[in-house]
């Protein structure tokens, strides 16, 4: 086995789901075969035309796909950038982003002639199954609602016309001034009075019903059961003691990602997002299945949810007693379409050999390094440092690169007057870690930094000094395979249980590359004890650092430091190569696909183009586009591949 260093790369830019004209795909198809012929580097470069327009960013920014759980939320992009300009400037401006050098990301371990291919031509194109913590494969395969006698009956949710739910979520919600809303009984019976009880209560948590006698009618008057709560949690009297308080179903999404998901599902049902509960986010950018668990709301107000969403489906529901724990899943199960493949069939098969049987670098992905002109990992350097007015600056200061109209007047505001006041009324949106951070120091003040970033919630706060950890871990790996290749050596580290302990001379050959683990630095690990340790202590001195103090003033921003595998070999790899006309059809059935009855189109088997099939699990904590790039030798940097299709942006 040899090392292999990245000097050429095949880059793909991702495509939107909506179909493509016939003539602008023929186009394409063209152009990708000129760019073949016309580079000599052994490695093509396929640039794609594509309708410019303010989503670029939006898809190039969600193509690294990550297979994280708890430090997935920390990888969500702290600014929201998005494209303002023309698709021209914006390749202009993604000159400033990093590449996967700049982060660390220089080795791969396979020695096959790398090949390209499209990444996430259409987001059908990668699919994710989560895989539970007992190892099942989370799939959405029924729709059924469990039999509970307790439900609501199916009246409980027509019985309430349109304008009487307007009022009641006004009234839940705290729109209006009105304390309470009354609801006449038509054709009074006592069961019709129950049933509008039952779906005041049921459908609008917080609020509580009583009957009133009006001029003779008979009215029903939905209040607030706990004074002015705007969303009260479940009640916990209505809901049956036999019944597991949790209700757990399968999330299958498109193109959302699972917060943006949970936000949908919480408004719809008219509850606080932080009763939903889950092992893991997926991105956004792909079809995703995983289990959720919610407090104390049945699978049958669930279900009916089936009917008015758009890109969700709910089912496998079940009644637990626990709800979902962040990380307790065993991983994540792949199954990835790279389209117009230009490998020959010996290229591809050594490509998915060499992933089957060695596996790739355990490389943190390019999301965790922020995608504008200031990395995330300086600013965590500089919070290690105590640097505050860096912090301060790094997060306010204009800055290069595609971000928003408003972010970008509102650093220049901040950098002509220094005033938060001001810089704040630039943004509409100030929930931002810029709004934020701004309104912080409105509230304390340009002597108090400290206490003004401590209004950014902690994981966004954490999430800067792990980006940095993980600078230095990618970095640290690339020097070791470079020292030693892919064979464990005396002084690396391996775990044993939880602990970390040294290789030593006599031992080495009981260990292969996928028994090393390296640090991520902190006050709770030991490093190696060859070369690469004195290459942490002098990479953290050249950051005004001290290895030996990672302790910080501040007990939120101590590092204790962790342990990671240097190589991950994927488990159940599995590839087809097949053969297509049409880049708008579908290569795979996804869950959906089958519960609805649809099967695949027949496809050619000379078509003019030829895709990629692959499978594969991978652990926690790892990312999927480390393993792709590994296939495909390709930088996966928004830098690099909006350079490479510059010309075809304007």
């Amino acid at each position: 086995m040899e090392t292999v260093e990245m000097n050429s790369v095949s880059l793909k830019r991702p495509h939107s789901e909506d179909d493509v004209a016939n003539a602008d795909e023929i186009k394409r198809q063209k152009i990708s075969e000129k760019s073949k012929t016309g580079n000599d580097s052994g490695q093509s470069v396929e640039t794609v035309t594509e309708q410019p327009d303010k989503s670029l960013l939006e898809d190039t920014k969600n193509e690294i796909i990550s297979n994280e759980e708890s430090e997935e939320q920390e990888d969500e992009e702290l600014e929201d950038s998005d494209e303002d300009g023309d698709p021209e400037s914006f390749a202009d401006m993604m000159k400033h982003g990093l590449t996967e050098s700049d982060v660390g990301i220089t080795k791969f371990v396979s020695s096959h002639k790398g090949f390209s291919g499209i990444l996430k031509e259409r987001y059908s194109d990668f699919v994710v199954h989560e895989i539970g913590k007992d190892g099942r494969v989370s799939h959405l395969d029924d729709f059924s609602v469990p039999v509970d006698d307790e439900d609501p009956s199916e009246e409980t949710f027509t019985v309430l016309s349109d304008e009487d739910k307007q009022r009641l979520e006004e009234l839940q919600l705290l729109k209006n001034k009105e304390t309470s809303v009354a609801i006449e009984v038509i054709e009074d019976t006592k069961e019709k009075r129950t049933v509008i009880h039952q779906a005041v209560k049921s459908l609008f948590p917080g609020l509580e019903t009583k009957t009133e006698d009006r001029d003779g009618k008979k009215y029903i008057i939905a209040y607030h059961a706990a004074g002015k709560k705007a969303l009260a949690n479940p009640r916990k009297h209505s809901w049956p003691k036999s019944r597991g308080s949790y209700c757990h179903f399968v999330l299958y999404k498109e193109n959302k990602d699972t917060m943006d998901a949970i936000n949908v599902l919480s408004k719809f049902l008219r509850v606080k997002p932080n009763i939903f509960s889950y092992m893991g986010t997926k991105d956004k950018r792909a079809i995703t299945v995983q289990e959720i668990a919610v407090l104390r709301i049945t699978a049958q107000r669930l279900a009916h949810l089936n009917k008015c969403l758009m890109n969700f489906k709910l089912g496998n529901f079940s009644y637990k007693n626990h709800p979902l724990k962040l990380g307790e899943l065993q991983g994540n199960h792949f199954t990835v379409v790279l389209r117009n493949i230009t490998g020959t069939d010996d290229q591809i098969e050594q490509a998915m050999h060499s992933l089957r049987e060695i596996g790739f670098i355990n490389y943190y992905g390019m999301q965790r390094f922020g995608t504008t002109a200031v990395p995330t990992y300086q600013i965590g350097r500089a919070i290690l440092q105590n640097n505050w007015n860096e912090v301060m600056d790094l997060i306010l200061k204009p800055r290069p690169g595609a971000e928003k109209g408003y972010l970008v007047k509102c650093r220049e505001e901040w950098a002509k007057t220094r005033d938060p006041a001001a810089a704040l009324k630039k943004l509409p949106v100030k929930r931002c870690v810029e709004g934020q951070l701004l309104r912080g120091l409105l509230k304390y003040g340009m002597k108090n930094i400290i206490s003004a970033f401590g209004i950014i919630p902690r994981n966004n706060r954490l999430m800067y000094i792990h980006s940095y950890q993980s600078y230095v871990w990618n970095n640290m790996v690339s020097k070791r395979i470079e020292e030693y290749g892919l064979r464990a050596v005396p002084g690396d580290l391996t775990l044993k249980g939880a602990t970390a302990v040294h290789i030593e001379e006599g031992d080495v050959g009981d260990y292969t590359i996928h028994d090393v683990v390296m640090p991520l630095p902190g006050f709770d690990v030991i490093y190696p004890k060859h070369k690469i340790g004195e290459a942490y202590k002098e990479m953290l001195v050249a950051d005004n650092l001290d290895i030996n103090n990672m302790r910080h003033k501040i007990r939120d921003y101590s590092l204790s430091g962790a342990y990671r595998k240097i190589i991950i070999r994927p488990q159940n790899v599995n590839w087809e190569v097949v053969a297509y006309d049409d880049p708008r059809i579908p290569l795979f059935t996804t869950d959906l696909d089958k519960l609805e009855g649809k099967s695949l189109p027949v496809l050619p088997t000379d078509g003019k183009f030829r895709a990629l099939k692959m499978e594969f699990s991978l652990p926690p904590s790892t990312y999927a586009t480390m393993a792709i790039r590994e296939v495909l030798k390709m930088d996966t940097s928004i830098k690099n591949q909006t350079q490479l299709n510059t010309t075809w942006l304007r």
